[in-house]
């Protein structure tokens, strides 16, 4: 397999560089004095960026940008065997490469790699991270899965030995990774149409918490039922965190301000250390916290600079994100698309002033949908009222076996306040008209929810 060397520069083209994770991997090899070059269907503020800073880009992918001169050729999963430019890559039997793999190679060439996995989680302990390096002039190159204020975007290139990036569990993405330090937040089943069932999902963070290197560190969520099974056999140091006070790191004395953002004292094996407050909502991100915490103690960060990290982290895009407000309705924002994470989001609501809590929630795959049917009804009767839109396809066809319809009649059949629209005009015409008070208002989901809110403070 080719192998990327930052000491030997070449040239590499991405099919589908304007694509936020391509994009980035770009950007860092550009920096890097790599000739770049790239295709997207489409011009974007991406796109020219790139070109900006000296990338080759063009529009519309044809055989014919594949050129003699390229020496590898990188793709997204969505790119099929079919697409023009990776069919003339293959007869020209050019080196070719994934995304993940690309990622993978990429940070073998820094000395301090951080990789952070987990089925809930990965972009806010990113970020975290992200702020706490930064405040401690760590210099680190990082990629995000999510639009991070504090860089200006989803990824930043630093000088320095130091990378940090998530690492994605589907399609077993993460195992193309070898950092020196492996987070695991947390192992729930998802993705379950490319996973068979929990146990494979566990076997693949076995997998990934065994590539970690020798002399590296497992920081890993020390709550979890199967937290001794993903570690059995490793050698490498480990490192557990959670809200069991056996863990290594771990929170007691939780309260939450007047805005529901969280505050705990800090425990390091038995001893309180000191009292942190966040500038984020709900116990889960006291978890995430912990795991940043643990992280950067281990690079070697002192706590003062760890805690200041942590005080400028006031969220991610689409992470329970304040949009606006209608009169006295407060407009917030949030990712959710799993059963737990939508538990989350709703118990960190609890904290928030407001009157009732309205969720406009738009479930994401076909799959996913089906596959936790009950389970959706069940957290999302957390709220007072819910509304529901069609499911987001992402990836898959409509399999004909699941519909929101679905999540509505269990939601009714629990008696939760429950409603159904077809469009988004329809629910923003129905939450004005009675959504009212100081009600807390938040759209829910991975796809394009969060155009509803948009449109409503509009």
């Amino acid at each position: 397999m080719y192998t990327i060397d930052f000491k030997k520069p070449v040239h590499v083209h991405f099919i589908g560089i304007g694509g936020i994770s391509m994009s980035g991997l770009a950007e860092i090899l550009l920096d890097r004095n790599f000739t770049i070059s790239g295709s997207d269907m489409k011009a974007s503020g991406i796109t020219e960026h790139l070109s900006s800073l000296g990338a080759l880009i063009q529009i519309g992918q044809e055989a014919s940008n594949i050129t003699d001169d390229i020496d590898l050729v990188v793709y997204t999963a969505a790119i099929h065997p079919e697409n023009p430019e990776f069919a003339a890559a293959k007869e020209k039997g050019l080196p070719m490469m994934s995304r993940a793999v690309l990622l993978g190679q990429i940070m073998a060439n820094y000395l301090r790699s951080i990789a952070v996995a987990g089925t809930h989680g990965k972009t806010t302990t990113t970020s975290m991270l992200t702020h706490i390096l930064l405040q401690g002039n760590m210099d680190p190159t990082v990629s995000v899965g999510g639009m991070l204020d504090r860089i200006g975007g989803n990824i930043r290139v630093g000088q320095s030995d130091v990378f940090l990036t998530e690492a994605c569990e589907y399609t077993n993405s993460f195992l193309e990774f070898y950092p020196l330090y492996s987070i695991i937040l947390n192992i729930e089943e998802d993705h379950m149409d490319f996973f068979k069932d929990l146990d494979d999902i566990k076997h693949s963070f076995h997998i990934f918490a065994s590539q970690t290197a020798s002399d590296g560190t497992i920081i890993i969520n020390g709550d979890m039922p199967h937290t001794e099974e993903i570690l059995e056999g490793l050698t490498v140091k480990t490192i557990t965190f959670g809200l069991n006070p056996d863990n290594d790191y771990s929170a007691h004395d939780i309260s939450f301000d007047e805005k529901g953002n969280a505050a705990y004292t800090l425990v390091v094996h038995g001893e309180d250390i000191v009292k942190v407050a966040l500038k984020v909502k709900g116990v889960h991100n006291i978890m995430n916290s912990l795991a940043a915490i643990a992280c950067a103690s281990s690079i070697g960060m002192d706590m003062e600079k760890i805690l200041a990290g942590l005080s400028s982290f006031g969220g991610t895009h689409r992470r329970f994100e304040y949009k606006g407000q209608i009169g006295d309705v407060t407009v917030i924002d949030d990712y959710a698309h799993h059963p737990t994470e939508i538990r989350a989001t709703l118990t960190a609501a609890r904290e928030y002033p407001h009157d009732e809590l309205w969720v406009v929630f738009q479930p994401h795959t076909y799959t996913r949908t089906l596959a936790f049917l009950p389970e959706f009804a069940q957290v999302l009767s957390l709220a007072d009222h819910v509304v529901l839109a069609d499911i987001y396809a992402a990836r898959e066809p409509d399999n004909g076996l699941v519909s929101s319809r679905d999540i509505l009649a269990l939601l009714k059949e629990a008696g939760t306040d429950a409603y159904y629209f077809p469009s988004f005009a329809e629910i923003e015409q129905f939450l004005l008209d009675r959504v009212k008070g100081h009600d807390l208002l938040i759209t829910m989901g991975a796809g394009d929810v969060v155009n509803i809110g948009e449109e409503i403070l509009g």
